[in-house]
């Protein structure tokens, strides 16, 4: 990574994870960052898309969970292993400023898995069903972004982790969605 983008990128992680440094935040973002907290909304996403839309509803969750099988391994399985950046806790210069409020993690830094999967399947679902609900835009975009938000408030990926991974998962989730359109036009 070119010297300047490195140091800019430290800024932001030190912006994102000291100066904005607050209670409330303390408590939250550990917990948004959590896909077991999510662990409803995904319940509810495949129930009323199997409810509402029976064997089509079944496609798009098994088009969704493609998606994600897809963003994930090639995250976190091809590209961080080809990559190898460090997290901040293990970072030379920021480790030494970093609060920590989650654990460092055992892998690599770039891209951040979190911010694939969470764009992947925000921009899908975001696709799908935005010719039914044009609002559903704001939530599932608010949702991914407050995921990656949350991995750089915590300590365990940079802001360029982040949108690197927000970037190649709205990618995938554009595929598949296309995918999904094909497969099912009358959606």
């Amino acid at each position: 990574m070119p010297d300047f983008l490195l140091q800019l990128d430290r800024q932001l992680f030190h912006f994102f994870n000291y100066t904005l440094a607050n209670p409330v935040f303390d408590v939250v973002m550990p917990w948004l960052r959590n896909a077991k907290f999510w662990i409803p909304v995904y319940v509810f996403i495949i129930a009323f898309s199997i409810w509402k839309y029976k064997k089509t509803g079944a496609w798009l969750i098994l088009l969704l969970i493609v998606t994600v099988g897809v963003a994930d391994f090639s995250s976190a399985s091809l590209i961080k292993k080809q990559v190898q950046r460090l997290r901040p806790c293990r970072d030379d210069v920021v480790s030494k400023t970093i609060i920590s409020r989650a654990p460092c993690g055992t892998g690599f830094s770039f891209p951040s898995t979190h911010a694939t999967d969470h764009f992947a399947m925000s921009v899908f679902l975001g696709m799908v069903y935005s010719r039914r609900w044009r609002w559903v835009w704001v939530w599932v975009l608010l949702w991914a972004v407050l995921v990656c938000f949350a991995q750089v408030y915590v300590g365990v990926h940079f802001p360029v982790d982040v949108t690197a991974g927000a970037l190649f998962g709205a990618l995938i989730g554009s595929i598949f969605a296309q995918v999904f359109k094909k497969l099912q036009p009358q959606f």
